[in-house]
């Protein structure tokens, strides 16, 4: 009886790990640089959790808690109790344009439950009609918005899997749209000290949006010769597809002592409709109060600086300090900070404020 079930929990994980590595060969070949440009809601590919930033959203496989709510559902449940971060990001810095971010995850029993709102500002701009196409006093602001509810199981500390329901809202005052989309992720721990990691995550795959609204319409005199009367004629906008996109990634911690720990990281990303990704980063604890994370990441078929390439590559950097509120207390507070740099403007930066009780 006993070496069945140690035979079935093995079949159990070489089932697991073979499927991962079929969807992992079979995304090599799903980029599809041609299609370029056709996505819209680019929002929904800006990483705005810190921690995760400052590894250039490579922690596929090792992203826990609030940060897994962006790149990898799967890891939402692998920390203690609650958590709550507030996170702002500066946007390409000196182009007026903002993220706000506000990640909440609740661990109960083997699974946890998350929940994230983040908001774009791209700042004032000039409003500009057809009576005055070269603008006037009247400004007006975009307003991008996505939330999403999230659930993650982890099954007996080596498999954990999650879903997450996220709605999208693009709008102007007079025009907006809107989509569902779903997120899903796996991540396997395995190893002597559970320090070799992989993760699959699966983002933004939903309906496609479409803008509608009273911008959209056109007055023009009526084609009825008996009666002259203005009538409004709406017209149909076309639909554009949201950015979905694969991460396939993994992690290996070395345990330096009693409380240190190096961790290298990589994830391959394939895009739907962008070049494919691929990168690596190191992340440095000690102990429990500060990180140090740095990584590259690059861009296939496109040399960075070029207007070919997507901003999302090269150098990243970031920290984080926590300290607890009392001493020997459970209850933590942390600051992240992560830096990406960009071939225009002064680059992103993030900052988080993380309660972990």
């Amino acid at each position: 009886m006993l070496n069945s079930y140690f035979c079935m929990k093995n079949l159990y994980r070489s089932s697991l790990l073979a499927l991962l590595l079929c969807v992992a060969v079979s995304a090599v070949w799903a980029g599809n640089p041609n299609r370029q440009g056709e996505a819209g809601a680019g929002q929904l590919l800006i990483n705005p959790w810190a921690r995760s930033a400052g590894l250039h959203s490579l922690n596929t496989a090792s992203v826990t808690g609030v940060d897994a709510l962006y790149m990898n559902i799967a890891g939402l449940p692998r920390f203690e109790r609650t958590q709550l971060a507030l996170n702002h990001t500066r946007y390409l810095e000196g182009a007026d344009m903002a993220l706000n971010a506000l990640g909440f995850a609740q661990r109960i029993g083997r699974g946890a439950f998350g929940l994230s709102i983040v908001s774009l500002s791209l700042g004032d701009l000039r409003l500009t009609t057809a009576d005055t196409p070269e603008g006037s006093a009247a400004t007006f602001s975009p307003a991008f918005f996505n939330m999403s509810l999230s659930y993650a199981h982890l099954f007996e500390n080596r498999v954990s899997v999650g879903v997450a329901a996220k709605f999208v809202s693009e709008s102007i005052p007079n025009a907006g749209a809107s989509a569902v989309a779903l997120d899903a992720g796996v991540q396997y721990v395995t190893g002597e000290n559970d320090n070799f990691k992989f993760g699959i995550s699966l983002r933004n795959v939903g309906g496609k949006m479409r803008f509608k609204g009273e911008g959209l319409g056109v007055k023009n005199n009526s084609t009825n010769p008996t009666f002259d009367y203005p009538i409004t004629f709406y017209q149909r906008s076309a639909e554009y597809e949201l950015p979905s996109q694969l991460n396939i990634g993994a992690a290996y911690d070395w345990l330096l002592g009693r409380s240190n720990r190096l961790s290298l990281v990589g994830t391959f990303t394939s895009n739907a409709f962008a070049r494919d990704q691929v990168g690596g980063g190191l992340e440095f604890f000690v102990g429990r109060m500060f990180i140090l994370r740095g990584a590259y990441k690059i861009e296939f078929d496109a040399p960075r600086g070029s207007t070919q390439a997507t901003l999302d590559n090269g150098l990243s950097a970031g920290f984080t300090f926590s300290t607890p509120f009392k001493k020997d207390g459970e209850t933590r507070l942390s600051v992240d900070y992560a830096y990406r740099n960009t071939s225009v403007f002064r680059g992103i930066h993030n900052i988080a404020v993380r309660i972990d009780l």
